[in-house]
């Protein structure tokens, strides 16, 4: 089974995945996903199908990889990085996640690809619960449930409300609206992570048991 793209490590694999996900980029300006055959992308990209299956599985793997790469590069751009559940890390990735929409959707009706919709909010939110994984994974035993089941979760909902914010007609800047977004996801952040046995809640929670058995 071909490994992901954040596993590569050999130049050459790399470079090959680069020719793959530039070559769905470009037929993407010419053709509907759906008529995009795999054929046509190794021969945008100057392989065979062979390679193509070294790397991929299918076109809606490449499809996933294309998207991530992409996001990962606007990240980058800014320099932003999920280092833990905390309201300034998640304003920075929201924010991100919103004016990335905002530019794949004008993008999207340029080239007249609105039909792949649905394949490009699973690929987005496929890259945003990547990038939240790779920081709850280094945090990982510090949560009540498993850092995967947290990504999938926060990511699901940090696309849900940026998706609704693009799609509106009036809508507020990006910026304006983040606040707000922080405000609805942060609780399900700290309602993944264990509460600090020192905390104010805790500690009268803990003093309110201790009174009853007295």
């Amino acid at each position: 089974m071909p490994i992901s793209d954040c596993d590569v490590r050999d130049p050459r694999m790399k470079r090959t995945r680069q020719l793959l996900q530039a070559a769905l980029q470009r037929l993407l300006q010419e053709k509907t996903f759906d008529e995009i055959l795999v054929q046509d992308i190794a021969e945008a990209a100057t392989v065979n199908r062979a390679t193509f299956y070294d790397h991929y599985t299918d076109k809606f793997a490449l499809f996933d990889a294309m998207i991530a790469s992409d996001f990962h590069r606007f990240l980058e751009e800014r320099n932003i990085r999920f280092v833990g559940p905390c309201s300034s890390a998640l304003a920075a990735i929201i924010l991100a996640v919103c004016d990335y929409l905002k530019q794949s959707h004008a993008n999207r009706n340029c080239a007249g690809q609105g039909s792949f919709t649905p394949l490009m909010d699973a690929a987005i939110t496929l890259a945003i619960r990547r990038i939240l994984l790779e920081g709850l994974r280094k945090r990982a035993g510090k949560f009540r449930v498993s850092s995967e089941i947290a990504a999938s979760t926060v990511s699901g909902a940090i696309f849900g409300a940026a998706k609704e914010w693009v799609n509106s007609g009036d809508r507020q800047a990006a910026a304006e609206v983040v606040p707000s977004l922080v405000k609805l996801v942060l609780p399900l952040v700290e309602g993944i992570a264990p509460r600090h046995p020192h905390s104010a809640k805790y500690t009268k929670r803990k003093t309110r048991r201790n009174a009853s058995r007295l």
